[in-house]
């Protein structure tokens, strides 16, 4: 397998404040890799460091072979990288449809019609939705309209932080479904989660972040029956 995206040695600031300390980690092409720890762990930090914000004190993001951590938010989305982000960012007066089309803005609109039908033959419900408001819609039919918005520019890689934050356990149970039919595409996926137990089990590898750092690394499995793992995030099951 050879690496999609590699983090090496990255340190990132917020001011005076460190929040990733020599953080290497690396997401190999067609896997599903999360990156699990505690609320405040650096989790999204790290995720956001990819488009340059915060930017990458020290050490490399390598994307496809190139490093990008001194590149545009712009150019790094238009290059195969299309994020999910936390509390999903839907535009709320806008209705389905156009949510979805503003994920084609890294790529323009030729295919945008295609892929329109892509993403309500994977989301059923927003097919249903296609002229409400995004505002009208339940958080679990907002995270399935950020995760489908972020699919519609074609990436090479999906990142998701935190799709599960605020859902009801029956919903979360449904997107984490959704997630493993989009993974089943060959989709490469890098999924930022607290809700370890339904990330483990997607995942095909996994890294524990405690304080800005990787502390444990290991296949979802092995991760799942860790000791450490299961006692500070999967409640000692």
């Amino acid at each position: 397998m050879s690496a999609l995206m590699e983090f090496k040695d990255v340190d990132v600031f917020y001011g005076p404040i460190q929040a990733l300390k020599k953080v290497s980690l690396e997401v190999n092409e067609g896997e599903i890799v999360t990156l699990i720890g505690s609320n405040g762990a650096g989790k999204s930090t790290l995720l956001m460091s990819i488009f340059g914000q915060p930017r990458v004190a020290s050490g490399e993001i390598i994307y496809r072979g190139e490093d990008i951590s001194k590149k545009s938010a712009h150019y790094v989305a238009s290059n195969g990288l299309a994020q999910s982000p936390e509390g999903r960012r839907v535009f709320p007066s806008m209705s389905v449809e156009e949510n979805l089309l503003m994920g084609t803005i890294p790529i323009g609109m030729d295919h945008a019609q295609e892929d329109i039908q892509k993403m309500f033959d994977i989301f059923p419900r927003l097919k249903e939705r296609r002229n409400q408001r995004a505002s009208t819609m339940s958080g679990g039919e907002q995270q399935m309209l950020a995760i489908a918005r972020a699919l519609m520019s074609r990436p090479k890689l999906l990142l998701l932080d935190e799709p599960s934050l605020g859902l009801a356990p029956i919903i979360v149970k449904q997107i984490f479904r959704v997630l493993q039919e989009v993974a089943q595409t060959g989709m490469t996926i890098f999924l930022v989660e607290q809700n370890a137990n339904h990330a483990l089990k997607l995942a095909d590898r996994g890294y524990v972040m405690v304080n800005g750092e990787i502390r444990l690394t290991g296949t979802g499995d092995e991760l799942l029956v860790n000791p450490e793992v299961r006692d500070a995030y999967l409640g000692g099951h």
